[in-house]
């Protein structure tokens, strides 16, 4: 088998609309995720020193949604001291699903301020990270999908059939 090398004008395989989508699908399925969680578990359950699962959700409000102003301004919050952690008042399961679903919100609305070619340049995100930016947007897919499975574990380790994985409606 031989490969030819010729200049081809790049084209992308996936739309940032069907990007965006396949995000909001994941977005979705980790929200259910967290609704399974029994609320007296979600902010202290652990198996083998991994972090609770509200704390993991967190990290994820904590970098998709700066990440994505952070794109699209390029202003990055560079404070690398991150916690995720809650304050005693906001230790709810409903206070997270609010978190999440405002972040959600503003996702579907900054994502679309990214034009085409802004996602083939090259950022430092939060001044450390640097990276394409669809590379970073796959990013904090990856880091979802990667948080939702710990989270899995934690609902089966506890009796409760997690949501289909597949199911990102």
């Amino acid at each position: 088998m031989t490969t030819q090398n010729t200049a081809v004008e790049a084209q992308s395989f996936i739309s940032s609309a069907d990007l965006l989508n396949e995000w909001i699908g994941h977005r979705r399925l980790t929200r259910k995720a967290i609704e399974a969680f029994p609320e007296d578990q979600f902010f202290t359950y652990s198996i083998g020193g991994m972090r609770p699962f509200a704390i993991m959700v967190k990290e994820l409000i904590d970098v998709s949604v700066p990440g994505i102003e952070g794109i699209v301004t390029d202003k990055w919050n560079t404070d690398s001291s991150w916690e995720h952690s809650y304050p005693e008042e906001q230790r709810t399961k409903a206070h997270v699903l609010a978190l999440w679903d405002k972040g959600t919100e503003t996702i579907i609305e900054r994502f679309p301020q990214i034009s085409e070619e802004r996602f083939r340049e090259t950022i430092m995100a939060f001044g450390q990270f640097e990276g394409t930016v669809y590379s970073t947007v796959l990013y904090f897919i990856d880091n979802e999908v990667h948080h939702r499975a710990q989270g899995y574990v934690y609902l089966r380790s506890l009796g409760i059939e997690p949501p289909a994985f597949w199911d990102r409606n």
